[in-house]
């Protein structure tokens, strides 16, 4: 019983002293404010804090004032039991049933403090032990008992409970917290429940049986006596002056009551300690919300004037004090967590319009606000006053983004940043459900952003403009301040790309970069639009001429609008059509012609500079001299122009790629001409070898200039253009470019061509006289001298010559002078052969060995020209005259019928008729057959229009048959188509028709009474035709082959080689009797 009593006397102090013992349950609370404060160690006791917050801050003038009197203030404490993990398992089924019982422990001296450190505390006591207490306040030293309810099995309860304590002491007091595993029937934990349903102090001692009850229960249970005790789980202390001023939110250890006990776990608890004394003066006249919001705009006005560091990009920050009270007033007043944030949200936006702050600050309170969205919590004046503080927001920032350029601009990263922030906090705000509850008209802000950024856009542009004023001034200076404004909206497009149209995008979903554009584009275009007219109107006139700074001026503007035309590819396809700068390139057509001849006396005027100033001195590693260089650079940089300018029009472009081709290659061509004339002027007075030196580098400027050119079609991209002209005018259009650029570049190169060879030829011309002084060395060289001595002179000279050319020219240059050279070698070696006809054939022979030596050095073991090339033309003209030379009179009269043999047969249809022959071989009496049968279509000689043909047949040559003579068939009168059918035998051995030039030959004459005869025409078949074994005709049924048709032919022998080498050997009687006989039959010829 005495433990009893002194439970029941604990409960009854405990109500004596605090007569307003209230226990109520409350709302949960949300997380923490997002108003930031100093995170430095607070001062420990919360009522230091509200006291200094008292005298510190600053009172809102005209709403507060009545007198604060600083007396000692009661506190409240809040208490949140959330939920807990890993608790033990006591039951049997691996769970427990917890549930937690929380008082507040009464104040202690500090001796009594450091006498009790050791000792943890239960609200529930072993028998053993409460019986040892001496007073009552230690029976039960808990102002108040709360429990919750009981979670059954499971380890990790929620809870979600919410208590207030009222605080005596402040300084001295503790939380307590225990958690049990609920067992009996009728437990503590219903006991402490019925506590708040008391009315008298007889129902509080019954209750307090089941109490002392449950307390008997645990110690029994302790000591194995009673299975239906509730088991301990762990426990909390926490002392009230450690709770700081925000109050704890985290997760507390669970403590056992001394070494032996174990628990484990832990419990997540949010408390909050405030002042419960307040005074109502403002509150009779204002709501909660009002004072709350009141109390709040003075602080952050008082606040922001006092930063020092950066004001202009705070982020809301507070003092510690003022922390205090608004917290303090918010528990207080009973604000809810949204209307909280509420207010702060509109106490931040109100000050954002005056004064800047962060905007992190901002999208953070709304995002408090949508995590705390109730709409049944909103209602009336709250809801008015937010759906104002968000419309006064949005058009604060719609005039922000107007003028976005000044007051974010690119060259800040803090500002865009800001931008950034902001963007996203308008973003944040149209998608909230708050947003869309109160404000349920303002659901196209898109749309109010896109005609904000249309707005800023154009106000921009004329601030542009009214910057540069384009309409000023002179019509040059018009276009070069059209130039800076097109580069400056160019300017900002890039920043609208790279910088603006990332942050509009992902954070408003607004496709920046497609509205500033076109906004800026179309502006852009009407102007220059209007300022190309009046250019255009002005070439137009006569006495008007297109000045060079003018086409400069003109050119920039145009690769400006290029430049500005090509952001379109970053737009979406539906926003790329219809742009007011697609066909701007129309404007500059007259402009561009005009550009063009300009280009083209500019370069003309620099390539004949170049020329004048040129030392013909290779520069550097290469082989060519400065003019070369400053040529192709001039062509380079026309190039990279054109190439610059991309004009898309097809068949302009065709019309000015022609054009561009046409400069280039008359540039080219007039620029080897005065090369070659300054070469023609210094060669007088000059030696061999520097007059050499400065032709090679003459060539290797035009070789530079050429292959430079060569490459036009890769570098104008002719292909496109034709394949532009196809798309639009067929396959006439692709053969139309096809021929015009590639005839001109054909034309050019057969100009450079000719200079390059007129060149080469004042370089062979300055060799011709040594030349020649060595082929007549070699020519007059008597034959007791070998080859070599004779040719060595000549190689001597070659040599020094091929050393000079090398170093100095390039290898294609290289080619062309030796060529030259070998040709014109040639052309000398065989005048001298023609000027020494009949001589020994030492002399021949000696030439031939000069020409195979030439070949050899010219060739150069693949190194110099190639045989193929070399063994062609002159070469085969002269080794034909050095090989028949060599020849005896018998070999060129038998070479004479091999080519006579040889024409025969390439004979068709000839002009001078045909004779029908048959002819047969009898081997054993090694008798020829000849049968002539008749002619046709023989030429008419005589005066009546016919002819007296006879034919004349004969073996050839004649001295391989001396002993057979000539035949004739009968003359046939006026006819030209004679029949004869004649035979004619002749003895043919088999030594004599093996040799490929035995042939028989007929003469076709035409008889003259009074005259000698007259040659009709000839023709030649050889002996192996008929007499070679295994022929037909060879064999006994010769007679029954097929007749022979040969068709006449009339060529004049003289014209041939052999002819006039025979003629020229005087003294041989067998070539001067057949040189007779040929030149009788020409003399017949010539007197028709």
């Amino acid at each position: 019983m005495t433990t009893l009593l002194d439970l029941k006397s604990s409960v009854l102090r405990q109500v004596q002293r605090s007569q307003s013992l209230r226990s109520r349950r409350e709302p949960p609370p949300t997380a923490s404010s997002p108003l930031t404060h100093c995170p430095d160690p607070l001062p420990r006791r919360v009522v230091t804090c509200c006291e200094r917050a008292m005298h510190k801050l600053p009172l809102p003038q005209g709403h507060i004032n009545h007198t604060i009197t600083c007396t000692r203030a009661s506190f409240s404490l809040r208490v949140s039991v959330m939920k807990a993990k890993n608790l033990m398992a006591k039951d049997a089924n691996g769970y427990s049933d917890p549930y937690c019982m929380l008082g507040i422990l009464v104040g202690q001296s500090p001796r009594e403090m450091e006498e009790k450190k050791e000792r943890k505390f239960s609200f529930r006591k072993r028998k053993e032990k409460l019986e040892k207490r001496s007073s009552t306040k230690e029976v039960l030293p808990a102002k108040c008992i709360q429990v919750t309810e009981v979670k059954p099995e499971t380890l990790n309860p929620v809870w979600d409970e919410h208590f207030v304590f009222e605080i005596d002491d402040v300084h001295n007091d503790l939380l307590h917290l225990d958690i049990w595993d609920h067992d009996d029937d009728v437990s503590v934990a219903e006991a402490c429940k019925k506590l708040n349903e008391v009315s008298g102090l007889r129902g509080m001692g019954r209750y307090f049986k089941q109490i002392a009850k449950s307390v008997r229960s645990n110690g029994s249970a302790s000591s194995g006596s009673e299975e239906n005790a509730d088991d301990f789980l762990g426990c909390i202390n926490i002392p009230l002056n450690e709770i700081p001023v925000v109050g704890y939110d985290t997760w507390f250890k669970l403590e056992p009551r001394s070494s032996t006990s174990k628990v484990q776990g832990e419990c997540h608890l949010i408390l909050k300690l405030f002042t419960s004394q307040r005074d109502t003066a403002l509150s009779k006249k204002d709501s909660n919300v009002s004072i709350h919001k009141k109390l709040l705009s003075q602080i952050v006005e008082y606040e922001h004037t006092h930063v020092k560091r950066e004001p202009y990009n705070w982020n809301g920050q507070v003092c510690p004090p003022a922390w205090t009270v608004l917290a303090h007033h918010a528990v207080q007043t009973d604000l809810s967590p949204l209307q909280q944030a509420i207010i702060r949200w509109q106490c931040y936006s109100s000050h954002h319009r005056t004064q800047r702050v962060c905007y992190s600050l901002l999208l953070r309170l709304l995002r408090t606000i949508d995590a705390e969205w109730d709409p049944a919590a909103v209602r009336g004046d709250l809801e008015r006053q937010l759906s104002d503080s968000f419309r006064l927001y949005t058009e604060h920032c719609l005039c922000l983004m107007k003028n976005m350029r000044q007051v974010f601009p690119c060259t800040s990263a803090a500002a865009i940043t800001r931008y950034e922030l902001m963007l996203r906090g308008i973003g944040y705000m149209q998608n909230m459900q708050a947003f869309k509850t109160v404000c349920p008209l303002r659901n196209e802000l898109h749309l109010d952003i896109t005609t904000v950024v249309k707005k800023g856009s154009a106000e921009w542009y004329e601030s542009l403009i009214a910057r540069y004023k384009p309409e000023e001034g002179t019509l040059e200076e018009q276009l070069k301040k059209l130039v800076q404004v097109v580069d400056g909206v160019c300017a900002d497009v890039q920043r609208a790309q790279n910088i603006y149209n990332k942050l509009f995008y992902s954070a408003v979903k607004v496709d920046f970069l497609s509205i500033s554009y076109r906004q800026l584009e179309k502006q852009v275009a009407d102007d220059v639009n209007v300022a190309m007219e009046r250019v255009c109107g002005t070439l137009e006139q006569e006495s008007s001429r297109l000045t060079q700074t003018m086409g400069e001026t003109i050119f920039e503007l145009f690769m400006s609008l290029k430049t500005l035309k090509g952001f379109r590819e970053f737009l979406p396809l539906k926003d790329a059509k219809m742009l007011a700068l697609t066909g701007f390139h129309n404007w500059f057509k007259s402009s561009i012609h005009k550009w063009l001849q300009i280009v083209h006396d500019r370069s003309c005027d620099r390539i004949r500079k170049a020329v004048e100033t040129d030392k013909l001195e290779p520069v550097q590693q290469a082989k060519h001299s400065s003019s070369a260089v400053e040529v192709t650079t001039c062509f380079s940089q026309v190039r990279e122009i054109w190439l610059q300018l991309a004009w898309p029009d097809s068949a302009g472009a065709f019309i000015f790629i022609t054009r561009l081709t046409d400069n280039f290659c008359s540039e080219a061509v007039c620029y080897s001409e005065m090369i070659t004339r300054k070469i023609e002027r210094n060669q007088q007075g000059q030696d061999h070898k520097s007059f050499t030196v400065q032709i090679c580098i003459a060539l290797n400027n035009t070789e530079h200039v050429r292959v430079f050119l060569g490459h036009l079609p890769r570098d104008l991209d002719w292909q496109g253009v034709e394949r532009a002209m196809e798309e639009s005018c067929g396959v006439e259009g692709k053969e139309q470019v096809y021929k015009a650029l590639n005839g001109q570049l054909f034309n050019m190169d057969l100009d450079l061509q000719r200079e390059a060879k007129r060149l080469i030829t004042l370089l062979t011309d300055k060799m011709l006289p040594e030349l020649r002084r060595y082929i007549q060395h070699i020519s007059l060289s008597p034959d007791s001298i070998n080859n070599d001595e004779a040719v060595a002179p000549l190689m001597k000279y070659l040599q020094d010559t091929m050393v000079i050319l090398t170093q100095n020219l390039v290898k294609e240059n290289l080619t062309r002078v030796l060529q030259s050279m070998w040709e014109l070698l040639l052309r000398m070696i065989l005048d001298a052969v023609a000027e020494n006809r009949g001589v020994q054939v030492e002399f021949y022979n000696r030439f031939q060995y000069t020409v195979e030596t030439l070949l050899q050095f010219l060739h150069a073991k693949g190194e110099g020209l190639s045989l193929e090339d070399m063994k062609s033309g002159d070469y085969k003209v002269l080794d034909e005259e050095l090989r028949l030379n060599k020849c005896s009179s018998f070999e060129l009269i038998e070479q004479y019928y091999l080519e006579k043999i040889s024409q025969q047969k390439t004979l068709k249809h000839t002009r001078y008729g045909r004779i029908s022959v048959k002819c047969y071989y009898d081997a054993p009496e090694q008798r020829l057959t000849v049968e002539i049968l008749h002619a046709a279509d023989i030429i008419a000689l005589d005066a009546n229009g016919l002819s007296d043909p006879f034919v004349i047949v004969e073996l050839c040559p004649h001295h391989l048959f001396p002993m057979a003579k000539s035949q004739r068939t009968q003359v046939k009168l006026k006819t030209l188509h004679p029949v004869f059918d004649e035979l004619f035998y002749f003895h043919v051995s088999p030594e004599q028709y093996r040799h490929r030039f035995a042939c028989l030959t007929f003469t076709v004459m035409d008889y003259d009474w009074l005259s000698t005869n007259d040659f009709a025409g000839e023709a030649v078949a050889p002996l192996s035709d008929f007499c070679w074994p295994g022929r037909p005709n060879a064999s006994p049924a010769g007679k029954s082959v097929q007749p022979v048709i040969l068709h006449l032919s009339r060529s004049k022998p003289s014209e041939k080689p052999i002819m006039r080498m025979l003629d020229a050997r005087i003294g041989d009687r067998e070539a001067q009797e057949f040189v007779r006989r040929l030149k009788e039959i020409e003399k017949s010829m010539e007197e028709e």
